[in-house]
């Protein structure tokens, strides 16, 4: 076992300003330039994330993030309020905002998709009542 001090994720995006603008502004989040280029975003519950340039990037094909919520419906609402298209993948019964609700078929949580502007996957999701995962 290796002796871990600290650990953050990190993820790719060609134009970092449009990160900023977009997980900032539209998201919210708390989001600071770096050395390098880069940026922090600090998440809420603690954590960070950092986000590099890569003008070659190619959008990862899974969920990079995942923003837990207290209401989805909300949630989405604001999404799709701010110009955010709510993504469709097959194989997940999606209602007709996008949401896949898995709390009420006792599958876990409800959750929406949608990307950044460099087409990395973000999720909100909302736990089931009682649920401790953060």
């Amino acid at each position: 076992m290796i002796a871990t001090r600290f650990a953050f994720a990190g993820f790719a995006v060609p134009d970092i300003d449009a990160a900023h603008d977009f997980y900032g502004g539209v998201l919210g989040l708390d989001v600071g330039y770096a050395e390098m280029g880069q940026l922090t975003i600090d998440l809420p519950g603690g954590g960070w994330v950092l986000v590099y340039p890569k003008p070659d990037h190619v959008p990862a094909t899974y969920t990079v993030l995942n923003l837990e919520v207290d209401d989805i419906d909300l949630a989405v609402d604001a999404l799709v309020a701010a110009g955010v298209a709510i993504a469709r993948y097959d194989g997940f019964d999606q209602d007709a905002r996008g949401i896949s609700r898995g709390i009420a078929a006792g599958l876990g949580p409800d959750i929406a998709w949608f990307t950044d502007p460099a087409g990395n996957i973000i999720s909100v999701l909302q736990n089931p009542p009682g649920d401790d995962e953060e």
